[in-house]
Formats: C-alpha cells, structure tokens, sequence
C-alpha cells in the first residue's frame, strides 16, 4: 500500500498548491510519500523544494495508471466533478482531500482540510511553512510577485497599475526571458524565481496576486496587498477577509494605491500557524503515527 499526493498545477494556473503541498510533504519528514502534479516541469523541479519523489501526470484521469486500488492519497485538485469525486474516494483505501472552498462538502468515506469547515474528520487550518514565522529583518520596503503564471501576459496589460509602486519584483516560475525583459521599465530590480523565500520574507510590504505568497508574507510579519486577478477563483477571498488583508478586485490602479496608502498603519491579523496540526491530523488519518 503506497501513499501519494496529487496537486493541479501548470503554467496556466500558477503554483499555489504546489507551494502548498511541499510545505505539507516537508512537514510529514521522512514519510514515504510521491507527488504527483499535472505538470512535468515543476515534477522536475520538486527536489528543489525539498520534495524526494515526484512524477509528472498530465491530468487527473491518469491516477490510476500510477496508483493501484486500496493506496491512500493526499488530493489537492478543484477538477472533480461529483462522479469522478465519489470514484476517487472509493478507489482509495485513504482520501484525504485539501480544499479552499467555503461551500465544499465533505462526502461520506474521505477526510478534508479546510480553512474554512470543522467537524469529524476534518482539519481546519491553512499550510504555512513554520520557517515564514521565524523572525526576519525587513529590508525590502516593498516588493512585487504577481504570480508564477502569466499565460496570457496579463501583467504586460495592465503595467500602467504598477508604475507607481516603485517596487522590487519577483520573477515567476513559469515566466519567459521575453516577457521578463518588458517588465524592466516598471520593475527595474528583479528578483529570480529561486530568491522566492527571502524577498517574501524580507518585504515590509507585499504586493500580490498568489494567495500562498499572501499568506507566507503576513506570517512574516509583512504587510501583505491582495490582488484579486478575474482568472483566480475567489475561494481565499474570506479567509484573507478574516485576517484583514486588504484586498484589491481586479486590476484597480486607483484602489491598489489607495490600499497603499493606508498599508503601513493597517491592523492585520496574525497568520494562522497550524502546519503541526495539520501534520497531526494526516499522520493520524493515514495511519502513519
């Protein structure tokens, strides 16, 4: 019996749940587990995070061809539709399902990890990567990281919301040398992918579009400003609510500086740091304790 984590992830729709998923797989330690991701690249790059085994899948459908029935699984995914949902929990001898929906429902037979739900079998809580706690000197004013993807050069689109920032950037993941070189006007200093950890860590103020990024920033103690892209689903948008993140729907030059404005004397409420918890509650659900 073999223990995997699937997460969606790609060049279309950042890596969010990646990042998500190698704080949950690092945190477990030595725990025999595999990733699998819908993307080949990043699969390539997991040992980067810390992440022993990965194999890339292309799509959800093909689980099966790597996993046998009765395995258990960790599943980080919004690509079920209700059928294939009740197939995967009864496929696996262990489901443990990682939403952000606020309306998800808990099906008879899996385990879920929500920010928002509590009840029998369920972990409520958020994975952050006890190290964003750790304290750290800040200084980067302020700092940019729109996200890993960018397909659609949306970004690029909108520069004129961000010429007024006058902030240090974070080159995303899934980025091209092209696309890079057309932010230069705007963000002059640019950071690479891999300086990720130490600019989030480092910015006083945040400035983003990755809820992870989000998150990680404000249990560092920064000062996290949320975008809400049209192209990202609005599932984080009460849980940042709750710890009064401010958020900026759409790409809203005149609401982003307005958020700025006011970022330095707003009162944010602290990060949840609940990793062990989380840890806890998946050792003793995979039978691992």
């Amino acid at each position: 019996m073999r223990l995997f984590y699937y997460v969606h992830t790609g060049h279309r729709i950042g890596l969010d749940r990646f990042r998500r998923a190698a704080t949950i797989i690092r945190a477990l330690g030595d725990v025999d587990i595999t990733l699998l991701t819908s993307d080949f690249r990043i699969a390539q790059e997991a040992k980067d995070f810390g992440v022993k085994k990965s194999v890339g899948i292309d799509v959800v459908r093909n689980i099966p061809q790597i996993a046998h029935h009765g395995d258990k699984i960790i599943f980080d995914s919004d690509e079920l539709n209700p059928v294939m949902h009740q197939d995967m929990v009864n496929y696996f001898s262990t489901f443990i399902r990682v939403s952000d929906d606020p309306n998800a429902v808990q099906l008879e037979g899996e385990l879920l990890i929500s920010p928002y739900l509590e009840g029998e079998g369920i972990c409520n809580g958020v994975a952050v990567d006890d190290k964003y706690f750790e304290p750290t000197p800040k200084t980067i004013e302020r700092s940019f990281f729109f996200g890993d993807d960018d397909y659609e050069e949306d970004l690029f689109a909108n520069m004129d919301m961000f010429k007024e920032l006058e902030a240090e950037m974070i080159i995303g993941f899934y980025f091209f040398i092209s696309y890079e070189d057309k932010l230069v006007s705007v963000f002059p200093k640019q950071h690479e992918f891999e300086e990720y950890d130490e600019v989030v860590q480092a910015s006083k103020v945040f400035v983003t579009s990755s809820p992870q990024a989000a998150l990680e920033n404000l249990a560092s103690g920064g000062r996290p400003v949320y975008i809400q892209r049209p192209d990202y689903v609005r599932d984080f948008l009460p849980l940042f609510e709750s710890l009064n993140i401010p958020i900026v729907d759409g790409f809203d030059k005149t609401k982003l500086l307005l958020a700025l404005d006011g970022v330095l004397s707003h009162e944010y409420h602290p990060a949840p740091q609940n990793i062990q918890k989380i840890t806890e509650f998946l050792k003793e659900g995979l039978s691992l304790s």
